[in-house]
């Protein structure tokens, strides 16, 4: 892992979703920003990926359950080279390949059409189930919201991960703590995470979501972790990278000028 060339990267993300959302002129800045780091280390350290050949049978999946934060995703996917950077100043507008949520059918890169919260992970068990049906060596990821984590069928999904030894299934949290309406702990308590998915079966990981080597070690540790599947809780800032955004509700939704 080069940590600088990661960290470098990661800055160049936040610019391109401030500068996408600006001309936008809407879109969700506050998660996006949350889990930047966290997906560039996924798309430029971990992911077996092929930009010139985003179909790839044998690629590492990534499905972003928390669909608005489809910039950060869409910033990483250009810089990453499967399209052009000059698209990103499409984003939301009609005619683009880049919707405000993710949809697979228009975007080169994209795994899964997400957006309705609380349907991503059903949708990754289902590839990683493929995955060991087929046996192949591919590893799903999915990035989790923690207001997502109201949702009845996140707790479905739990229960069917861990039923069929998802091994190859990594869940990430980004647990930022706040949603749309608030605090997660006023609108509606999710804690306790952890003990919740260690009930269900799961392996679970707490780290610090913007910290390169912890956001490595646990990708790794997931990646040695046999017979249940792994959740990481990384925990996060909204808003991460711009002063005024940071830990700030009010930009969970609203783009900059």
């Amino acid at each position: 892992m080069d940590k600088e060339f990661l960290k470098q990267k990661a800055k160049e993300v936040r610019i391109d979703i401030i500068n996408m959302l600006a001309e936008a002129g809407s879109g969700h800045p506050g998660g996006s920003l949350s889990c930047a780091d966290i997906l560039t280390l996924l798309y430029f350290d971990k992911m077996n990926v092929k930009p010139d050949n985003p179909k790839w049978e044998d690629r590492d999946r990534l499905v972003l359950s928390k669909g608005h934060a489809a910039p950060a995703l869409y910033a990483v996917l250009a810089e990453k080279g499967f399209f052009p950077k000059e698209e990103l100043k499409t984003l939301r507008k009609l005619g683009s390949i880049l919707q405000g949520h993710p949809d697979m059918k228009s975007t080169p890169g994209l795994d899964m059409t997400t957006g309705s919260l609380g349907q991503g992970l059903s949708a990754a068990n289902g590839m990683a189930l493929a995955g060991k049906l087929d046996k192949k060596g591919y590893r799903v990821y999915v990035i989790l919201g923690d207001g997502e984590l109201q949702e009845g069928q996140i707790w479905e999904a739990a229960m069917t991960a861990a039923h069929y030894k998802l091994d190859n299934l990594t869940a990430i949290l980004d647990f930022n703590g706040l949603q749309i309406d608030g605090p997660n702990r006023e609108v509606k308590n999710i804690e306790p995470v952890n003990e919740k998915f260690k009930a269900f079966g799961w392996h679970v990981i707490e780290i610090d979501g913007h910290d390169f080597d912890q956001i490595d070690k646990a990708i790794e540790e997931a990646k040695a972790t046999k017979g249940k599947p792994t959740l990481i809780i990384a925990h996060t800032i909204k808003g991460k990278g711009v002063s005024f955004m940071e830990n700030q509700v009010g930009w969970h939704g609203s783009a900059p000028n």
